[in-house]
């Protein structure tokens, strides 16, 4: 099991009523987004958009650190924290951390009781080794830009390599060394997570 999914299983251990991770938000979108709210909920939220409504992300974006749902005070005119409630998201803690261009911020739920804050330091431990797991990398080298560009554009192997004036090894070199230094297992991954990071 990765670190990642061990972060997120203990995560779902301690939040009786599922939650929400939004790892490395970044242009409003994060790299990696894991929920586990009830359907219903999720639904509701999506249809509505609540995600550029919710007084709990408005609040993770403008402060790192952790509270509870209870102490929140920032309006709710769309009562998002209402209808969570009648959804059985009753009592939650939100945790943010990571730089303003990379925040990562998670949102526990239970339905009958709020969090101890035993139970909240928990919760940012784990949410602080999310965010270190899926840190993404800053920078690709440029060779391996330029090997990622050249399949990204259509071309194959041998003709990405002939382009470059290299052997068709040394181009698949190049092609491991940009998985490895992106944590992808695949070319196409690579290519992905490459594209979703901004560097290519």
């Amino acid at each position: 099991m990765s670190s990642l999914a061990k972060e997120f299983e203990a995560l779902g251990s301690l939040a009786p009523a599922g939650y929400s991770a939004g790892l490395h938000i970044r242009f409003a979108s994060p790299l990696i987004y894991v929920r586990t709210y009830n359907e219903a909920w999720t639904k509701i939220y999506d249809d509505n958009a609540f995600a550029l409504r919710d007084p709990l992300v408005f609040w993770g974006l403008g402060v790192k650190g952790h509270t509870r749902w209870s102490a929140i005070k920032l309006p709710d005119p769309f009562n998002i924290l209402g209808q969570a409630r009648s959804h059985g998201l009753v009592y939650g803690a939100v945790i943010s951390c990571g730089p303003i261009t990379s925040r990562t911020i998670v949102g526990v739920a239970h339905s009958e009781r709020e969090f101890t804050d035993e139970e909240i330091q928990r919760a940012v431990k784990i949410v602080h080794s999310l965010h270190a797991a899926a840190e993404p990398p800053t920078e690709l080298t440029p060779a391996q830009i330029e090997a990622l560009r050249l399949l990204a554009d259509g071309d194959r192997h041998a003709a990405a390599a002939a382009k470059l004036g290299i052997s068709e090894s040394a181009f698949k070199a190049r092609l491991q060394s940009a998985r490895v230094r992106l944590g992808a297992r695949t070319t196409a991954q690579a290519l992905k997570r490459a594209r979703e990071y901004q560097l290519l």
